[in-house]
């Protein structure tokens, strides 16, 4: 015969065959650690253990929600950290010629950035939004923008074929005159000039790895997609 004790003294650990630990949360066992002093033990015992340990749990954690419903707010003087991984290639253009990069988003956010040859990066501040805008600008400058989304952007500059228009941190595409409404136009500027805020979507790249983008494919005060079936007829 045998009997399993919960919260053990200094003696019946001494004394039991088995001093079994078991730490988790309502969802189940996230550690355990067991000293043993005999050959084995059932799965018998250890099944019962297990419930008799996960009944111990889970009263032991009512217990601590009454005095604690939630989660502690930090102090909004709190030191925070917070951690982001970026591909080897691109430190150098987090870091920029000199360090330019990287001062620009210490200057601007106020955290502490600090970044290894690995590609981690570690933001620090007692500011979560300092914390928040560092990361931002890291991420506008690692991140690559995907094929057929739809950002909003700004045109930066009108050319006969089209206009130019910023829409991923600093990356510019081209908006092909073709692809800004679907009528035709004798120029851009017709419909567009520099500091317009648009909707975009990304439709590629050009053999050279430049962007191509589009306006018409994209409801302007929504920013939804237009499908087929919604497109207005071309005007002559």
């Amino acid at each position: 015969s045998y009997a399993i004790l919960s919260d053990i003294l200094g003696d019946e650990d001494h004394l039991g065959d088995m001093d079994f630990k078991v730490a988790g949360t309502e969802a189940g066992i996230t550690s355990l650690q067991m000293d043993i002093k005999v050959a084995g033990i059932t799965p018998e015992i250890m099944e019962k253990a297990l419930a008799q340990a996960k009944e111990g749990r889970i009263h032991i954690l009512g217990e601590m929600n009454k005095a604690l419903s939630g989660a502690a707010d930090f102090s909004v003087h709190a030191p925070r950290i917070e951690t982001m991984q970026i591909p080897t290639d691109k430190i150098r253009e987090v870091i920029g010629s000199g360090g330019k990069v990287i001062r620009e988003i210490v200057e601007v956010s106020g955290a502490k950035v600090d970044i290894n040859d690995e590609g981690i990066i570690k933001i620090a501040s007692a500011n979560g939004d300092a914390i928040k805008k560092a990361y931002d600008m890291i991420y506008s400058i690692v991140a690559e923008p995907e094929e057929g989304a739809v950002y909003t952007g700004t045109v930066v500059k009108i050319v006969d074929f089209g206009a130019f228009v910023n829409f991923f941190g600093k990356r510019d595409g081209l908006v092909h005159v073709s692809q800004i409404e679907n009528r035709r136009l004798n120029h851009p500027s017709d419909v567009l000039k520099e500091g317009q805020e648009v909707k975009v979507k990304l439709l590629g790249f050009d053999d050279r790895g430049k962007v191509r983008l589009s306006m018409k494919v994209v409801d302007q005060e929504t920013g939804e997609e237009i499908t087929a079936e919604k497109k207005e007829p071309a005007e002559d």
